[in-house]
């Protein structure tokens, strides 16, 4: 008989008690077998993940911006992993263009699209979003309440675990794992580990003039490595040129010069 054993014998033997040593030996058996179990669930296989993605539209831009690390667990397997995607719709007969340096001729047209979270499931709702992309083309808006719609309903999307960064000459959205759409009041959206940290460095950038999209996003994501050990300073970025509130399309000839 071990200490545990001889300190539930003479726990549960005390006058009143009317649970025997055979009783308590098999509690504790349940106890002790309940508790592996446990482990073992929680402890399943770790999935992949991306993190830290930052859009914000300034100046007659909009710029997205991602880390390059997968972190697998505590185990960083992917330092360059590109996390922004620019998808065209193909009923307009565009095509997927590779825009990760920011080139002036990738600078127009197509929704861009940031993920955050695991990235087997950040690419099972890439492929449906770009589906309803398709069905519903020009309409970044629809097709994001579409995409959620089906994310609450749906018994296997409802499991997945990614965020979604969506962006367009119109307007940014963040579709949430909830299956939440939500867009920013300040022209500035975050998702992933390191989003608050890079968040509140824009908005606290935003207000200066000489800065453009790109710069503010590149300073953000400067901070939010320093400070979230799950990204890096391998940045990829999309930038589009947007429509401004008042009308006109992107920078004026005199904003350029």
């Amino acid at each position: 008989m071990n200490m545990m054993q001889r300190a539930l014998y003479q726990l549960f033997q005390t006058p009143g008690s009317r649970i025997s040593f055979k009783e308590a030996r098999y509690a504790n058996f349940q106890s002790v077998c309940a508790f592996s179990n446990s482990a073992i669930s929680n402890g399943s296989s770790p999935t992949y993940h991306g993190t830290t993605i930052l859009c914000v539209r300034k100046n007659g831009k909009v710029c997205m911006m991602g880390d390059g690390q997968v972190s697998l667990g505590n185990m960083v397997v992917k330092p360059n992993a590109r996390k922004i995607r620019r998808i065209h719709p193909k009923t307009v007969g565009g095509k997927t263009q590779k825009g990760s340096e920011g080139d002036d001729e990738n600078s127009s047209g197509g929704t861009i699209v940031g993920f955050a979270g695991s990235t087997a499931d950040a690419f099972t709702l890439l492929e449906r979003l770009e589906g309803k992309l398709d069905e519903y083309p020009g309409q970044l808006a629809r097709s994001c309440v579409e995409l959620a719609k089906g994310w609450r309903t749906d018994k296997y999307l409802r499991r997945l675990e990614a965020s979604l960064l969506v962006a367009d000459e119109n307007v940014s959205l963040e579709i949430t794992g909830n299956g939440d759409v939500l867009e920013s009041h300040d022209k500035v959206l975050a998702v992933g580990s390191g989003s608050p940290f890079a968040i509140a460095a824009a908005r606290a950038l935003q207000d200066v003039p000489e800065l453009s999209a790109e710069e503010v996003a590149r300073k953000s994501m400067e901070i939010a490595s320093d400070m979230c050990v799950y990204t890096n300073k391998n940045f990829l970025f999309e930038v589009m040129d947007i429509k401004e509130e008042d009308g006109k399309e992107g920078p004026s000839d005199e904003e350029k010069n």
